[in-house]
């Protein structure tokens, strides 16, 4: 199974708006369509998305740079404060997957998948994409292959 994690791109600052409102800056565009490159020719068959705007934009700037015909899954258990333990049952049977979601949950759910615990996440910066391969979407048992900011 490959596993593609993209935290959303720079977003406007805490405050502004109701934090499942807030959208990307310009600067977080250009680092989303950055980190969409890497994905160039890779496999992907879905791209799962918290219902925030901020990752709904990055989402679909993402499918638009690629030209991805399948329309985005929005979900309610990729938000910033779902626990990563919850995300590996939603990716059972399912392969070449691209999760779009928040910080601290994307940290916390890369290092889950490599190590099988949750001390050890990842600092993933925004637009940071990790591309994950393992048997399955389980607690310690995926490799982390990459971990690219913009």
């Amino acid at each position: 199974m490959k596993l593609w994690v993209l935290r959303h791109g720079e977003a406007e600052p805490h405050g502004v708006r109701p934090d499942p409102e807030r959208v990307l800056t310009v600067h977080g565009r250009e680092e989303v369509l950055r980190s969409a490159g890497r994905l160039m020719g890779e496999p992907l068959r879905v791209i799962y998305a918290s219902p925030y705007v901020r990752a709904q934009q990055t989402a679909q700037l993402v499918r638009e740079a690629l030209g991805f015909e399948p329309e985005l899954i929005t979900v309610d258990w990729l938000t910033p404060d779902t626990r990563p333990t919850d995300v590996p049952k939603h990716l059972k049977d399912q392969d070449d997957v691209l999760l779009v979601s928040h910080n601290p949950l994307v940290g916390s759910l890369l290092g889950l998948l490599q190590h099988g615990h949750l001390q050890q996440p990842e600092q993933v910066q925004t637009a940071g994409l990790a591309e994950l391969e393992g048997d399955l979407p389980l607690a310690g048992a995926m490799k982390l292959e990459s971990l690219k900011h913009p």
